[in-house]
């Protein structure tokens, strides 16, 4: 009886080694006992409750002017990050803020912890004026410069429009039919408007925008000072 006893006390604990060896070599993970005495694997959702570990939070206390913003961050977070959530409640951008913390301006890519913010710290925003309106420059010149762009592109439309009436007088002019005052006059005065939308933009910095403008400026006064030699020859 003792001896059957403890063949089946080692059979179960081969079964366990097995169990055990195939697990380390496949997926690792705990056994569980199920009724009947069958050994299997704990589920990976089982096994990952037991074993998470919660990341761990900081409440820091931010002063904007006389108001006082609580932020829930993790401690190895940036300082960036904690802009980032910031800018959600004050409406400031992250490049108009500064942080102080210990009577010091901190870096947006410095770390909370390494500057030991802890649970409870006190942290002082400021606004960066300097950085604001250099944004605010930023972004005019970044709005003219679209405009310019757009104002470059439709007037550019239009010349190739005119490089088509262009073709079809050269070629009425190619007949022998002669060129009447309203077909002149009417391109000149189309030309000269172009001429005129075109001198009034002023292109600053961008190298490619400016060398278009001069490229087409330059066909808008071939074209218009040809048309005027033809008007002058008619009269």
């Amino acid at each position: 009886m003792l001896s059957l006893a403890r063949s089946k006390s080692s059979s179960v604990s081969s079964r366990v080694n097995m169990n055990n060896n195939n697990n380390n070599n496949n997926n690792p993970g705990e056994l569980e006992i199920r009724p009947g005495g069958m050994f299997v694997q704990m589920r990976n959702s089982e096994s990952s409750n037991r074993s998470s570990v919660s990341v761990p939070t900081i409440k820091v206390r931010v002063k904007f002017g006389s108001t006082y913003h609580e932020v829930l961050i993790s401690p190895q977070a940036s300082f960036g990050e904690l802009k980032k959530m910031l800018s959600e409640r004050t409406g400031l951008h992250p490049e108009e803020q500064k942080l102080i913390y210990k009577k010091k301006e901190r870096d947006s890519k410095g770390y909370l912890d390494v500057a030991r913010v802890r649970d409870g710290s006190k942290i002082v925003l400021v606004e960066d004026i300097i950085n604001r309106e250099r944004r605010c420059l930023e972004m005019l010149k970044i709005a003219k410069f679209q405009k310019d762009s757009n104002s470059i592109a439709q007037i550019c439309f239009q010349v190739d429009k005119f490089a088509q009436q262009v073709t079809d007088l050269e070629a009425i002019a190619s007949r022998g039919v002669e060129l009447t005052d309203k077909h002149l006059d009417n391109l000149i005065g189309n030309l000269m408007t172009e001429l005129v939308k075109l001198d009034e933009i002023v292109v600053d910095g961008d190298l490619k925008l400016q060398k278009r403008k001069q490229v087409y400026f330059g066909i808008l006064c071939d074209y218009f000072l040809g048309f005027f030699v033809c008007y002058i020859i008619i009269y």
